[in-house]
């Protein structure tokens, strides 16, 4: 896993690698993930660190006070001396608007909602173009946890917010009203602009970023993913705040992942007749559109639905002819705007898509199921790609008691496994071989490009600062697509039980290596860098070579099983 994990200065025999000497967090508690020759005693604010691995790798947690700790870790006459600063939220004594921070645009009628951070029992108001809104105080408020919670179990953790003043309004009258207007006591500052635009103003705009566009629920990267948008769909923009763009449609999606376009091109589709056809280990649905428009994907067992945005369904005839995925397709027309068309599948697993537009045609690939060998190659023709996690100079991965970094371990165990997997018949591609730099969009393109029949990308684990570093250990797997759950599932049983290690869980997670559409693909966390004496299995030899044979055999089984539903 990608963590925050940063070297820190080794003293002699004691070495911490983390924390860094000078810290801040806002967790209520961090860890010491070190070592120290097991003789020796190793106390943490004069306590005994008595819980340490046979090797002598130690992490304890220990509370942390708002502000500044300090904290020393000392082994023999060797000592370390760290500054943990707690950061915690703070009652404002001046005003702190909260939103809109960015300029807007808006069409006419839509409802703009103003908050803003403010001590309690105060008179905050904005003035938008020659109009004054009170702001009215909202009742006490929490702070929800991060996303990061669910990895230490402590999803339902929720910390107090500043008192929070809101309202909002309705902007009736097209115009530019100017920067807003914060007032609070005698104090004023101006804020963002708002622009209220005519919808024969409202520019089109086409995706162009190579990977598809990134939309989202909101105006940025903290609100959740949408079906990505095709090279080439064209949307009508209804709103900005800031550089994202609010679509038409619905979706958000930065301005940079797109170009402008004359505000006369059209951006609503019809669509008629469909055409289907075999290719080698595909079946391609062809919808033949005059624009090329947003789309959004759902996945379930035995179902696959295409939704077409901005489209007027005139659909009367659809060729399908038996097909080795495909039971049945029919389209279902939502409004006047919108178009489903659902896929009925003769299995409940799904092997993997394709989507994309040709001009303004959107073809749709769905993946056939993979072909089991007899005999002692029986994944002879499967291909499967190996990423093994992170590499290069600067990007460590997750470091162990004794400074061992994570790129070092995914590499060796990839390079065990492959041999594993080439045993049992299989093609293997590795992202990488040596420890090199390997960017993310270099990672994904590696998978479009091979097309594998599974792609698995080989991780060890750390936690954020308020996890439990010491009793925290097991082997996890995340997921992303639908058709990728079932194997994370099967893995992580199987390894944990063929292995007798410890379950960390399954996880919902839009990682980037967990988002590829055109296999099953799965991140593996295979144990915690971070425990004593699980690193300490992660980096033998012979523990690799047994967890690299385990993992081949559980590919074998669950491909055998898969193929049967």
């Amino acid at each position: 896993m990608v963590s925050s994990l940063q070297p820190a200065p080794a003293l002699g025999s004691l070495q911490v690698v983390y924390p860094p000497r000078e810290h801040a967090t806002s967790a209520p508690q961090i860890f010491f993930i070190g070592t120290a020759p097991p003789q020796v005693v190793v106390t943490l604010n004069g306590q005994v660190i008595s819980d340490r691995s046979p090797a002598g790798h130690f992490a304890p947690s220990i509370p942390l006070q708002p502000g500044l700790n300090r904290i020393t870790l000392q082994a023999g006459d060797q000592r370390l001396d760290f500054a943990i600063t707690r950061t915690v939220p703070q009652v404002p004594t001046t005003l702190q608007p909260l939103e809109p921070t960015a300029d807007l645009v808006r069409l006419a009628n839509e409802i703009v909602c103003f908050t803003a951070a403010a001590p309690s029992d105060r008179a905050v108001q904005v003035q938008v173009g020659q109009r004054i809104l009170p702001l009215e105080p909202l009742p006490p408020q929490v702070q929800l946890p991060s996303n990061l919670a669910a990895l230490i179990d402590q999803a339902d953790v929720v910390t107090p917010r500043p008192s929070l003043y809101r309202n909002c309004l309705q902007l009736s009258q097209v115009g530019d009203y100017g920067q807003i207007q914060w007032q609070f006591d005698n104090q004023r500052q101006l804020g963002a602009r708002i622009r209220v635009a005519e919808p024969t103003q409202l520019p089109v705009v086409e995706v162009t970023r190579s990977l598809g566009g990134v939309a989202r629920t909101g105006p940025g990267t903290d609100y959740s993913r949408l079906t990505p948008l095709p090279v080439g769909t064209r949307a009508r923009v209804r709103g900005q705040t800031g550089d994202w763009l609010h679509l038409d449609y619905g979706g958000w999606i930065r301005a940079n992942e797109v170009r402008f376009l004359s505000s006369a091109l059209p951006t609503t589709a019809t669509i008629r007749s469909i055409t289907s056809r075999q290719l080698a280990g595909w079946t391609e649905i062809s919808f033949p559109l005059d624009v090329p428009v947003p789309i959004s994907i759902q996945q379930g067992d035995r179902q696959f639905t295409l939704t077409l945005h901005n489209t007027i369904p005139q659909t009367d005839i659809i060729r399908l002819d038996a097909d080795p995925v495909i039971q049945r397709l029919d389209g279902y027309p939502v409004d006047q705007q919108r178009v489903e068309y659902r896929f009925t599948l003769h299995h409940r697993q799904q092997w993997g898509y394709r989507v994309a537009y040709e001009g303004n045609r959107l073809v749709l690939q769905l993946r056939h199921p993979p072909q089991l060998q007899r005999g002692t190659q029986p994944l002879r023709g499967i291909k499967i790609l190996l990423d093994p996690g992170h590499g290069g100079p600067e990007d460590l991965g997750a470091r162990g008691p004794d400074g061992t970094p994570e790129k070092v371990v995914t590499l060796a165990l990839a390079k065990k496994l492959a041999p594993e997997l080439e045993r049992l018949g299989a093609t293997v591609i590795l992202t990488r071989t040596e420890d090199i730099d390997l960017d993310l969009p270099d990672r994904l393109l590696a998978i479009e490009s091979a097309q594998p029949t599974l792609a698995l990308s080989l991780h060890y684990n750390a936690l954020p600062d308020a996890g439990d570093a010491r009793n925290t250990q097991g082997i996890g797997t995340f997921w992303y697509h639908p058709q990728s759950h079932d194997l994370a599932i099967f893995l992580e049983g199987y390894l944990s039980q063929r292995l007798r290690r410890q379950q960390y869980g399954v996880f919902w997670n839009n990682l980037a290596l967990t988002r590829p559409t055109i296999a099953p693909a799965v991140l593996l966390e295979l144990g915690f860098m971070i425990h004593p004496e699980e690193f300490e299995w992660i980096v033998n030899p012979q523990a690799q070579a047994e967890l690299a044979r385990t993992l081949a055999q559980g590919i074998l089984e669950w491909l055998q099983q898969a193929r049967r539903h």
